[in-house]
Parts: C-alpha cells; structure tokens; sequence
C-alpha cells in the first residue's frame, strides 16, 4: 500500500466553519498530512478553523466549486493522487483506503463514491434523491456509461488523469464534467460504496436542488454534442420534425372540416420539417465522424 504521503487530500469549501474543522481532524487522525483547503472567500471563520486543524488553506481566485478545484489541482497540488471530498461532514476517512486502493493497484485513475451503497437516515431528501436518479439514468442514457452515483463529491483520481480532461465548468457541474470527461476519454474508472452521512445540525447547504439540478442537466446535454452527437442532434431533430407534423395536421384538419387555410402555419411546419430532416442527418453524420476519429486514435494508440 502506497503512503498517505502520495496523497493530497482536497476539500474545497464555502462557509463550512461548523464542519470543516472536524473533517480536517478525521483525515489526519487516518494518517493523512497533506490536506488542502480551498476557500471560495467565506465569510465566516472557515479558513481559520480549518487552518487551526492544521490543512492547508488557501483561497481561490475566482469562484465555484469547479473553479477551486481545476486551480487546486493546476498549482497548489504535487502529489500522485488526489483524494476529493465536501468540507460539510458528510464524508468520513473511513472510506478514503477503498477510494484509493483502486488507484494504487493501476485497477483505474478515477474512483467515484457511491452514496447510494449506505445513504444513513435524513442524508438527503427524496427530492434530491428523485433528482440524483434522473440526472444519473439521463447520463447512462446519453454517454453510454452507468457510474452509479455522478454526483458524488467524494472522488479519488491521478493527477495525470485529471490534466487530460477539458474542464470548464465553475459550481457543482464540476462533478458531471468530470463523469463525462471519463466516459469521453476512456480513462478506467470505477464506483466504489462509501457511508453518507447527514449534514450536522447548525450546518448549511451550498446546494439549491432546482437550479443546480437545471445547470446539471444542460451541461450532461451540452455534453452529448462531442461525445454522443447523434443523441444531440437527433434529439433536437426528433423535436423539431414532430413540431413541424402537428401542426401540418392542425392545418390539414382545419382546411377539410372548415376550409381555413392556415398559410403562415402552414410555412412554418413545413420549415420545422425540413430543419428537423436536416438535423437528424447532420447527427447521423457527425456520429459517423466521431466514430471514424475514435478508431484512428485506437490505431494510433
């Protein structure tokens, strides 16, 4: 087993001073040095409690989960691996080995925690839990993969890994990015079942279930445009061709039974119709392409 000292453990954070200090003292009570926390300017006592636990503290530049962690990683980390979690006391050190024995063995350089595995009482709410198996059925759907759990905030991955992914997202999409990146690229990960806990009393929530639920699904769509183009394209094709046939029967309906000719209408369902035949070959296509460049580059390989 390879030394906690390869390991950097990072928790970004945003007005976690009632958690992040106990979290910093469970990770150095399993043997962990270097634990960095990266502050997205709180303001409460956060960088002090967690400074004062003795992590490591900085802040960041700019703003968002997703920011922090592409900077942390990008200039304040050295180390081997990475060993990602939420500074709100819902993610213990008993589980860090299991997320990190994948790496060490060269089995994967991505490790997601499946909350699911043993979500404890009043760890999430059904609403969030109706939200996290949708957004992860859709993923499947789209990308091709079943991670279990994409939304997951505790993750272990390489350094090296995480330099090859295209990451842009700056809050919580930063999760569903990196999901996507490693079914894009290929890069070997596997889920692992970890304990979630329920936040403690006197803690808030980052998290707004609705609109950060809505960012998520654009960005899993947004996604399919490089990795599943024909699901993109086709989508919006299917969408556009079906518009344009309903309302060609409105008006086909509407001129045998009361002789009212819908011109205007009639124009734009003609319009949506051939946009939407263009669309579905334009996916068609642009899945051929993608195919054609994803067998080069195993040739290459």
């Amino acid at each position: 087993m390879a030394s906690p000292a390869a390991v950097t453990v990072l928790v970004p954070t945003l007005d976690e001073a009632e958690t992040i200090g106990d979290v910093v003292e469970d990770f150095h009570g399993a043997g962990f040095a270097d634990i960095l926390v990266v502050d997205g300017g709180s303001a409460d006592d956060t960088q002090a409690v967690a400074r004062d636990a003795g992590a490591r503290v900085v802040e960041q530049t700019g703003e968002g989960k997703g920011q922090a962690v592409r900077e942390a990683v990008r200039e304040h980390i050295d180390a081997e691996y990475v060993l990602m979690l939420d500074g709100d006391g819902t993610y213990k050190a008993d589980d860090a080995e299991a997320m990190l024995d994948p790496l060490r063995a060269g089995e994967a350089e991505h490790v997601i925690g499946n909350r699911f595995a043993d979500m404890r009482s009043g760890a999430m709410t059904t609403l969030n839990r109706l939200g996290n198996r949708l957004i992860n059925g859709a993923f499947s759907l789209i990308h091709g993969e079943s991670f279990g759990d994409i939304l997951s905030g505790y993750r272990s991955f390489t350094r090296e890994s995480f330099e090859r992914m295209h990451l842009t997202a700056d809050g919580f999409g930063i999760e569903t990015e990196m999901a996507v990146e490693c079914a894009k690229r290929g890069i070997p990960t596997t889920v692992v079942p970890i304990t979630y806990y329920p936040r403690p009393a006197g803690s808030n929530t980052n998290l707004h279930p609705l609109r950060d639920g809505g960012i998520i699904f654009l960005e899993l769509y947004r996604r399919a445009k490089t990795n599943n183009p024909l699901f993109y394209f086709g989508s919006l094709g299917t969408v556009s061709t079906a518009t344009g046939f309903f309302i060609a029967a409105y008006v086909g309906i509407e001129w045998v039974t009361q002789r009212i000719s819908h011109e205007v209408l009639a124009v734009v369902a003609g319009f949506a119709i051939l946009v939407g035949v263009q669309l579905l070959m334009f996916g068609v296509l642009a899945d051929l392409i993608l195919s054609l460049h994803r067998e080069q580059l195993r040739e290459q390989e």
